[in-house]
Parts: C-alpha cells; sequence; structure tokens
C-alpha cells in the first residue's frame, strides 16, 4: 500500500451468506485505529440493489452499497457460498471480472473460492477451500490448481482462505503485506489474538486440550521468542520442553501444523522484518540479533518470506510507517510477537 494513501475495500454480499465472515471483514479493515497513526482501510460492504439476507435468514442487511461500489476499490472480497452448487448472482460475476480486469486484489473465504472460480478468474491459479468441499470443487473446476490442506494461498493478485476462522489468518496476512510486521503485530494485540498462522499450515491441525497449561508448547515458544539472538536449534527447543527432538516435532505438527525449524525461521524473519521497520540498520547487526546469523542469509530469507530485500523492505514499511515505540515491548533488548 503506497504511504499516505487509503486503501478501498469492499466486500460483497450476497443472499445467503454467512456473517462470520463479513463481521471478520469490518473488524480487521472497516473499524478506526487511530493508534496506528496511519491512513487505514476504507471499507464499504456491497450487495445487488444495496441489500440481501444473510444465511438461513439470521437478518436482513439493508441500505448498504450497491455493486457499483466493486468498480472504484482496491481489494475485493467476494460472497462466501453455503450452497457452492447454487449459481452465483450474474451481476457478482460479472462485477468480478471487471475487478480482475483492472488489477484489483481479489479475496474470499471459506466457499467463496466457488464464486472467483465461477466467475472464470481462478483458471490456472493457485487456490484453496474448505476441505469439506475440496473434491467437489476439483470435479467442477478442474483448471483451478487447489491446494486442499493449507489455510489459505496467495496467487498474487488473488488470494483464497480454507475455512471461516482461516479468513481471520488471511485478513492479518494481507495486513502484514500491505502494513508490515509490526502493525499487524498492533492489530492482532488489539484482538487478543496471538498472530497469524502461515498459509502453508494445514486445515487439519489437531489441537489437544493439554492436561495441564504447562503440557502446551506455549511456555517453549515464548522461551524461544526472548532468546532468538542466540544460536538456538530443535535440539535447544527440545531440551526445553523435556522431550525428544521426534516427539517435539509431533508435538509442533499436532499443535502448530508445521515443524520446529520452520517457527523458530518464521519468528527470526518477523523479528527481522520489525527491526528493519524501526529503523534498523547493518544487515550483519539485524541478522545477530535476530539469530539468521549473516547479512546473507537474512537477505534471502526476507526475499523467501515477503518477496523484498532488505532495502526495499525497509524503503517501504521504514520508520514513517512504523508505530510508535509504545506500542511494542522490548524485553531484554529483542522484540517480542504478542
Amino acid at each position: 500500500m503506497p504511504k499516505g494513501s487509503s486503501h478501498r475495500v469492499v466486500m460483497i454480499v450476497s443472499d445467503g451468506s454467512n456473517p462470520f465472515e463479513m463481521g471478520v471483514a469490518a473488524e480487521l479493515f472497516g473499524l478506526r485505529r487511530p493508534e496506528l497513526r496511519r491512513p487505514w482501510y476504507d471499507f464499504a460492504l456491497a450487495a445487488p440493489g444495496g441489500q440481501a439476507r444473510m444465511h438461513r435468514g439470521f437478518f436482513t442487511l439493508a441500505d448498504v452499497a450497491g455493486l457499483e461500489a466493486v468498480d472504484a476499490a482496491d481489494t475485493v472480497i467476494v460472497p462466501n457460498r453455503p450452497d457452492p452448487e447454487t449459481p452465483a448472482d450474474p451481476e457478482i460475476l460479472a462485477a468480478i471480472r471487471r475487478a480482475d480486469a483492472r488489477g484489483a486484489r481479489l479475496m474470499s473465504f471459506c466457499t467463496g473460492a466457488f464464486t472467483l472460480a465461477e466467475a472464470g478468474v481462478l483458471d490456472n491459479r493457485r487456490a484453496t477451500t474448505h476441505w469439506r468441499w475440496a473434491e467437489a470443487f476439483t470435479a467442477r473446476y478442474p483448471r483451478v490448481q487447489l491446494e486442499p490442506e493449507v489455510l489459505f494461498v496467495d496467487d498474487g493478485t488473488v488470494l483464497t482462505a480454507a475455512g471461516s476462522a482461516a479468513a481471520l489468518d488471511l485478513g492479518l496476512y494481507v495486513i502484514q503485506r500491505d502494513h508490515g510486521a509490526e502493525i499487524v503485530n498492533a492489530v492482532s494485540r488489539r484482538l487478543v489474538f496471538t498472530g497469524h498462522r502461515e498459509g502453508g499450515q494445514q486445515q487439519f491441525v489437531e489441537r489437544p486440550v493439554p492436561e495441564s497449561p504447562d503440557a502446551s508448547l506455549a511456555p517453549v515458544l515464548e522461551w524461544a521468542r526472548q532468546h532468538l539472538d542466540q544460536p538456538l536449534a530443535v535440539a535447544d527447543l527440545a531440551a526445553r520442553a523435556s522431550a525428544s527432538a521426534a516427539t517435539l516435532h509431533r508435538r509442533f505438527r499436532a499443535e502448530l501444523g508445521t515443524t520446529p525449524l520452520a517457527w523458530l525461521t518464521a519468528e527470526r524473519v518477523t523479528l527481522a522484518r520489525r527491526l528493519l521497520e524501526r529503523g534498523e540498520h547493518g544487515l550483519d547487526r539485524i541478522a545477530a540479533r535476530t539469530g539468521l546469523g549473516t547479512g546473507a542469509n537474512l537477505r534471502s530469507q526476507l526475499r523467501r518470506h515477503t518477496g523484498l530485500s532488505p532495502s526495499e523492505y525497509r524503503k517501504r514499511f521504514g520508520p514513517a510507517e512504523a508505530t510508535p515505540r509504545s506500542t511494542v515491548d522490548p524485553p531484554n533488548g529483542l522484540l517480542h510477537s504478542a
């Protein structure tokens, strides 16, 4: 998002839409956030004829914008489909095609991927949808490269989330892509959310209830975040958890849907991003503070996670874009994810 600009987000709501996804979009993109001291999103709801009857008739949404609002949107969130077998409104499909043709960013939550596919904008692109509908989706839209096991997929200007809860993960990911790691951390804290899950995590994450609070991975994760400047390895995390490396790996897969090494690397990169956003200079110094070792490795990992070089990232999300220092707690000289 260009500095100083207000990004227009329009969510299309149609008859039968799920209120949960609408609430997620309104919470993330629609609420005013003066504490961030920067232009936030300009959010609006749109529906054919300016109204829509929500799923199972819970309520009727009235007096919202018509579909003409979609033509002025930078990001368009398409309707989810409680019954994906029912064809979408032709007016909605036409509005989506126009948005795609002019290069607007398109997003879907849950079965909203069916809406995008029916509009023809997912052909030969990567996408995901709820696991329950994956088989039907593939049979109906074989030209779409469906990734049915992940939480969300970023295919450039088209982003798709799996289930309803994954809408929150995708929304926070988009905020991070637009505003940087510091801002998404501040938004997550306001939501009392531990931070979005990476899109590559599996939809099928077993989350057994621990017998006691200390039986979860939370103490190990917090300890690791406080010691990212040290040469931590999977063996160190396993020792802290009083478990073997194999057991720790199974627990990470079960609770977080990822591996210990992948999680540790992602945390290091997140810290590096936040330091760059705060105006830190010297790649080797930042690499040392984050445990990434060398400036070359920092550059490689940052590009792999964000597609940007350190200089590009600093230019886009540098001090002029950062949150006030008071929004971040730097224990032991380090920043940590809330």
